[in-house]
């Protein structure tokens, strides 16, 4: 493959990703009907890993955390690099700048061994 066509190949690719994570236009060629189904499937997707990782989150906000979620991801989709945790995280700030929650800390991590002690 050539540089040219590798450079419309990645041109192609990053407008399918805007498409489908960023609320972008979709691609010449593209049915748009199946892009909105993948666009939905990954939101969920990403919606029920915040939930999975902040689940005390869900529960404080109760019905409205999907409405909630979805206005804060299509507002700031997920960079690259980004790991959900950060992911989550973000989202509790931004809930906690909207007056939506109270400010909550991450859960502290339970530990399956323990330091020294040797019995």
């Amino acid at each position: 493959m050539t540089q040219p066509q590798r450079d419309r190949v990645g041109a192609a690719q990053a407008e399918l990703l805007r498409a489908l994570l960023a609320g972008g236009s979709p691609p010449a060629g593209f049915d748009e009907q199946r892009l909105r189904v993948e666009r939905r499937a990954l939101l969920n997707k990403r919606r029920g890993i915040v939930e999975m990782l902040r689940p005390e989150v869900a529960v404080e906000l109760g019905e409205r955390f999907r409405p909630l979620f979805d206005a804060y991801a299509s507002a700031h989709p997920k960079e690259v690099g980004t790991r959900f945790r950060e992911d989550a995280a973000r989202f509790v700030e931004w809930a906690v700048e909207r007056g939506e929650l109270r400010r909550k800390e991450p859960p502290k991590k339970s530990r399956w061994w323990r330091r020294g002690g040797g019995e």
